[in-house]
């Protein structure tokens, strides 16, 4: 299978995809590009309810990008215990918490120089 080369935008919106499938919650997307000495242009971050769902979710975007951009992650870390998940696309960082860890490490407030976009669910 040939690698498709898909842009930035395309990869974004196939991560959020599969966010949606698994019913995540609360999607910003963190636009880093203005920012010096970042280690990549966007985060995505988002909730999930238990660590069930959190694993459910990282398992989501891991294949419906695998499947329709041919792209691996780079890296991804926290699945066992589940309460916060990184996926590591290079350009693109996912990152999944349980709702009371993102409330406590607010990475919303940590990179409040970034452009925040909410993605509203389309269920």
């Amino acid at each position: 299978m040939s690698k498709k080369n898909i842009s930035t935008d395309q990869l974004i919106s196939t991560i959020i995809k599969g966010i949606e499938d698994v019913k995540g919650e609360e999607i910003q997307l963190l636009d880093l590009r203005k920012i010096e000495n970042t280690v990549c242009d966007y985060f995505i971050v988002c909730s999930g309810n238990s660590n069930t769902q959190v694993k459910a979710l990282s398992g989501a975007i891991q294949k419906v990008v695998g499947k329709e951009a041919q792209e691996k992650a780079w890296h991804v870390e926290g699945e066992s215990v589940a309460e916060w998940v990184l996926i590591d696309y290079v350009n693109v960082v996912v990152h999944i918490f349980q709702k009371h860890i993102r409330d406590f490490y607010d990475i919303e407030s940590l990179w409040g120089d970034a452009k925040v976009t909410k993605i509203s669910s389309s269920l």
